[in-house]
């Protein structure tokens, strides 16, 4: 066929799917039952000269809020008087990290998501996208490796993670072995299933594989006595329980069946755990999700981040926090269903009576009182 006939084609393929997505309602994502919409009366902190706080941690002080943001940096809020200063680095090569947002660079300054401290030490661990799984000291700096690589191979796109300190270990996500942080949309359009739930041994340092084959492993959690561990599995829209202990050791279930896509996964102090959805998922998106040649010819389109993003999750940037029990019910869905504060959540942590929400594609933080 001639290249222009299919290019014209291709043209009308994509214009039609665009008028679709403005105004056929398979394109907007359903209402959750019982949800609240007041995310949006939220307080929003300016995470100033930088993008994507996807990650919010306190040390054992209570100080911070810390996150890692899109040029590779580790920032500690300080304050309203003081504000955001530099805490830490996951990459000593920083000429090109001038930019909020550059992802053609992402592998060179890094891309800090996870983060947790380990409250004997002190250490602020960071699951680095590009450099791995990575170590800073209380008083921050240049953060050094931790681990690079499993069964010979780099980690392509470390994700998430979560330490138990009774077994001195550290669980964490790989998210893909073919694709990386920047990729995601393909990961997702493909339907890769080579994410990763692995295990580190601080102690003898070494690392095991305890799932493979998984839909994009994303947050990590585990429960208030230690029995089991929660992964979210972002392109199935599910999280899944896998039992560390007692007669069901080693098993995995579902624990639980979200209506979009989830990210990171935060345990409160009465057990609990709150989910942040990245985005709720689309009729279209849950077709497309299970149609392969759909999804190969989105590929093949000349679709944007932002049309393609708009296909699984709605034309509209929203955000969504679900709370489940330690049984996988869910309990609460808060949400700002407009987007007029908060979009694109990334993960939300509860401390002291307040939700602390990030965002991997936005400048800010929410708080929110609870």
């Amino acid at each position: 066929m001639n290249s222009k006939v299919i290019g014209v084609a291709a043209a009308l393929a994509v214009v039609s799917i665009i008028i679709a997505i403005k105004f056929n309602p398979i394109f907007d994502p359903p209402p959750i039952p019982d949800s609240k919409d007041i995310l949006h009366t939220a307080k929003v902190l300016q995470v100033t000269g930088a993008v994507g706080p996807e990650s919010l941690v306190f040390d054992s002080n209570g100080e911070g809020p810390y996150t890692g943001v899109a040029d590779g940096r580790i920032l500690k809020w300080e304050g309203e008087g003081r504000g955001w200063k530099d805490f830490a680095v996951t990459s000593s090569n920083r000429t090109d990290c001038t930019r909020p947002f550059a992802p053609e660079f992402e592998h060179v300054c890094g891309r800090p998501l996870g983060l947790r401290f380990d409250k004997k030490t002190g250490d602020l661990y960071i699951a680095d996208a590009y450099l791995g799984l990575r170590i800073v000291g209380p008083t921050g700096g240049f953060a050094s490796q931790v681990v690079t690589e499993v069964e010979g191979k780099p980690l392509r796109f470390t994700n998430d993670m979560d330490i138990s300190e009774d077994d001195n270990v550290i669980y964490f996500t790989d998210s893909s072995t073919v694709y990386q942080r920047r990729q995601f949309m393909l990961s997702i359009l493909t339907g890769d299933k080579t994410g990763r739930l692995l295990k580190y041994d601080i102690s003898t340092k070494e690392v095991t594989v305890l799932l493979h084959g998984l839909a994009f492993a994303n947050g990590v959690a585990l429960s208030k006595d230690g029995s089991f561990l929660l992964v979210a599995e972002s392109n199935t829209c599910r999280i899944l329980k896998l039992w560390l202990r007692g007669p069901n050791a080693g098993q995995v279930d579902t624990f639980a069946e979200l209506p979009g896509f989830p990210d990171n996964v935060r345990r409160n102090s009465k057990g609990e755990f709150w989910v942040a959805l990245h985005a709720k998922r689309t009729p279209f998106g849950k077709w497309l999700s299970s149609n392969t040649w759909a999804r190969e010819l989105m590929i093949k389109l000349p679709f944007s981040f932002k049309q393609l993003h708009a296909l699984f999750g709605g034309k509209k940037p929203h955000g969504s926090a679900i709370k489940l029990s330690d049984r996988g019910e869910i309990l609460e869905v808060l949400e700002d269903c407009e987007g007029k504060a908060l979009r694109y959540i990334s993960e939300a942590e509860e401390r002291d009576g307040k939700l602390w929400i990030g965002s991997v594609l936005t400048p800010l933080i929410g708080i929110y009182n609870l």
